[in-house]
């Protein structure tokens, strides 16, 4: 076993290094950013009103659930532990820096998730029982022609598959039994068996069951966490704009709690911000088009300016809260820097210490909820993930049957290694983004076509004008 994960480990550590995915990632979100002339940062504001104030559907378009539950699909799978434990670990290994370049992988991947929605949207499929199918595996087979986009979608589906059992299952289940274990005396096999049971009542359901779930349950979990955070922030505001220049100077020194202050310190922040980064918001794995998909709309633009909406809440203001707090209370520099969900309760309880020992004694419980919350909603929406890839791959039969293991794989997950599950996600994520990114690339003459159509129609901000265009 020991040399399976040393093995494991290079891999990762191959993927994720300075020649593979990081500049890919980063290469892909510059790249998209320069096409769509900076998109994600001047149509943000159209696009959180869209998805939060108007929310106007209409019932003939095709589609399973609204815009705005797609997005709480998107959300409920991306805020889950990688803004809790991936970002703590993130700031405990790669130092305050890493936050950084988390921000920086973030903003450009508003545009990457921007274009995954969009081209979500336009190539979906319906399948045999009527629902809406679309997301990486279908843009790539349908909008690059011949061998190489068969091949590219055959791939993202087997590892977008084999992938929801790690990062949207496996670490979610582990974390949540880890954390539950630290404040209670529970064992990780009740803690598993709970959250199989209540997970596995929903993803039965389908789509419309997991949109119902998330559109009610994201906006408290995400309002709570970062009210909670705010609040360790005001109360240790001394503290904040050092913690901030620590950001900022970190990202360039490589400060670092393992990483010592030498160039590799630099390398490590960088490493660790961005494979965290893509972690907690996904932008580049091509989720955000799986999920874009579902949505009931006719207007793949608008779609995406809600999706990319989702990247922007995830890393820039759910997983800032996380590093921030750990930051301002110094506990990156001790001796739980390496376990990520334990070092985030750590800083709450430090942080909170200032109102009172009850406020302190609380941070525990505080970090467990959470988990526990954003672990279940993961698992809703990677479920769907999962089984998107299942169907493209085998058709819609295979759909119970993979829900079915899902669910039972939730409890193996919750009594497993916790590094053998990390080591398997990130891998499995690369092994995602890969065809993806490439698919991105190709198809951005499409993507920018589509853009340009969109904000050429002289009544844009409407999108009923819009609507109604597109379909005389």
């Amino acid at each position: 076993m020991d040399q399976l994960l040393e093995m494991a480990d290079i891999i990762s550590g191959i993927i994720w290094g300075p020649f593979v995915l990081i500049p890919l990632l980063l290469g892909v979100g510059v790249f998209l950013t320069i096409r769509l002339r900076l998109l994600q940062l001047l149509r943000l504001p159209h696009g959180l009103w869209l998805a939060f104030v108007r929310r106007k559907e209409d019932p003939s378009v095709q589609g399973d659930i609204s815009h705005y539950q797609a997005l709480s699909t998107a959300l409920a799978a991306t805020v889950g532990v990688g803004n809790i434990a991936g970002a703590a670990l993130a700031i405990g290994v790669g130092g305050p820096g890493a936050l950084f370049w988390m921000w920086v992988i973030g903003i450009f991947g508003m545009a990457t998730k921007y274009s995954e929605a969009l081209l979500g949207v336009k190539y979906r499929r319906t399948d045999a029982k009527g629902e809406q199918s679309g997301g990486p595996m279908y843009y790539l087979k349908h909008g690059i022609k011949g061998g190489l986009g068969t091949f590219l979608g055959v791939s993202f589906a087997i590892f977008g598959a084999i992938a929801a059992f790690g990062i949207g299952n496996g670490t979610q289940a582990n974390t949540v039994a880890q954390q539950v274990g630290s404040v209670t005396p529970l064992q990780p096999w009740v803690v598993g068996l709970v959250l199989m049971v209540l997970a596995g009542a929903v993803i039965l359901g389908g789509i419309k069951s997991i949109g119902r779930v998330t559109s009610a349950l994201v906006p408290i979990m995400i309002l709570g966490y970062v009210g909670i955070c705010l609040l360790v922030l005001i109360v240790n505001w001394a503290s904040l704009l050092p913690a901030l220049q620590m950001v900022f100077t970190d990202a360039f020194t490589g400060t670092s709690a393992v990483g010592g202050f030498a160039g590799a310190g630099i390398m490590l922040a960088i490493q660790m911000g961005f494979a965290r980064g893509i972690f907690s918001n996904e932008s580049g794995l091509g989720t955000g088009g799986i999920a874009a998909a579902a949505a009931k709309t006719k207007e793949p633009v608008r779609q995406a300016m809600v999706s990319m909406t989702q990247t922007f809440i995830d890393t820039i203001i759910v997983v800032s809260m996380t590093c921030l707090v750990i930051i301002v209370t110094g506990v990156w520099q001790g001796e739980e820097a390496e376990d990520g969900s334990l070092l985030t309760s750590q800083a709450l309880t430090e942080g909170l210490s200032a109102i009172g020992p009850g406020a302190s004694a609380a941070g525990a419980y505080i970090v467990a909820i959470s988990v526990a919350v954003f672990a279940f909603s993961t698992l809703l929406g990677w479920a769907y993930y999962g089984e998107r890839c299942v169907e493209f791959l085998g058709g819609r039969k295979a759909v119970l049957p993979y829900r079915l293991v899902f669910i039972a794989i939730i409890f193996v997950g919750a009594v497993a290694g916790l590094d053998a599950v990390w080591l398997f996600s990130d891998i499995a994520n690369g092994l995602m983004a890969l065809p993806n990114l490439v698919g991105l690339i190709l198809l951005s003459p499409v993507i920018v076509a589509e853009t340009k159509r969109f904000f050429g129609h002289p009544d844009w901000r409407n999108p009923d004008a819009v609507m109604d265009d597109v379909r005389s």
